[in-house]
């Protein structure tokens, strides 16, 4: 059974690598541009949608979609890009929750199960030197928030508040396993056909 993962995300892969599934991963190349008025929950569920319409593949194989923001009061945060933006965001988070929303897309053939998953992290206050020393030891320009919870960023949290951590790295497992599960299929009993 073919699994595509439409992203090419390392720390996407990272996580899908260890339910220890055979997949293979392509770029969708999606315009990622919020609609008017769009509000963050919409956003990611249609760019995970979207990605996982993008790609190529046999109408047996599983196609995996992703697309994730950070949300402060009411505005939508993408990635940083540049050590000036991330040095802003963690500025404007700092002492503060931040909410995250992963949009996540099953596609076999035309059917297409998605869901939006919510996840929020308590900053410590953080001091401009804690900051700098962050951003410019791990570099998270291409990371929503600008941070890597699964590296140093760690440590600029007191605290995390949602079932999936995965979720604040760009796909959440539990939720994938329940739209698995949309198809009959379980990830952990499974995982010999899926991995053929």
């Amino acid at each position: 059974m073919e699994i595509i993962l439409a992203s090419t995300s390392p720390f996407r892969k990272a996580i899908l690598e260890n339910l220890r599934l055979r997949f293979s991963a392509q770029s969708p190349n999606i315009d990622e541009s919020p609609l008017p008025h769009e509000s963050p929950q919409a956003l990611v569920e249609r760019l995970a949608r979207s990605k996982a319409r993008a790609v190529d593949a046999s109408k047996e194989a599983f196609v995996i979609g992703s697309d994730q923001v950070a949300t402060i009061d009411g505005d939508i945060l993408g990635k940083p890009h540049n050590i000036t933006n991330a040095i802003a965001q963690l500025s404007r988070f700092s002492g503060r929750e931040v909410q995250f929303f992963t949009g996540l897309c099953l596609r076999r053939g035309d059917i297409l199960h998605s869901l939006v998953e919510p996840f929020s992290v308590q900053f410590r206050e953080l001091s401009p030197a804690e900051i700098r020393i962050y951003v410019e030891r791990e570099l998270p320009l291409n990371s929503a928030g600008s941070f890597k919870s699964e590296g140093l960023g760690i440590l600029l949290f007191s605290r995390l508040i949602g079932r999936d951590p995965n979720a604040l790295i760009g796909l959440p497992l539990i939720a994938l396993q329940e739209l698995f599960a949309q198809y009959r299929l379980n990830l952990l009993t499974d995982a010999p056909y899926l991995a053929q």
